[in-house]
Order: C-alpha cells, then structure tokens, then sequence
C-alpha cells in the first residue's frame, strides 16, 4: 500500500474522518456542525470499506450522516 511519510492512505482517510468530527463539535452553529460532522461520517464510511469493510464503523456513520442529512435538508433546523 501507499505511504505518505510513513503513513497508508487508508490511516490518512481515518485521521481526515477524525478531524471532521472533533472540529464539528467546535461548532457553535448547529448548520454548520451537521455539514461538518457529515463529511466526518462520510470518510468514516470509505474508511470502514477500505479496511476490508468494518461494518459497526460503516453502519454507525452511515446512520449518523443520513439523520444529519435529515435535519439540514428536509427539518432545517
């Protein structure tokens, strides 16, 4: 596989996934942290295929971006 000073892609999706959610719940706007919190649970989601698909990570993300999804477009919190 890949490395970026030492690092996988796959582990650098992970951080990216990681980022993205810490930074989100800096967020005082709630817009602004679901938007944020979403791409988090998005890269969650690649990341639990590119490990050979973890599923509770895959699962629990995927759930998680589809109710942020749900209150930024349809309830517009």
């Amino acid at each position: 596989m890949e490395e970026i000073f030492g690092i996988t892609i796959t582990e650098w999706v992970g951080y990216a996934a990681m980022a993205g959610l810490l930074i989100s719940f800096t967020m005082k706007d709630v817009r602004k942290l679901r938007i944020i919190n979403t791409i988090g649970c998005i890269l969650f989601v690649i990341y639990g295929f590119m490990l050979q698909t973890a599923w509770p990570v895959i699962i629990s993300n995927g759930a998680i971006a589809l109710i942020n999804l749900y209150y930024l477009l349809i309830k517009k919190d």
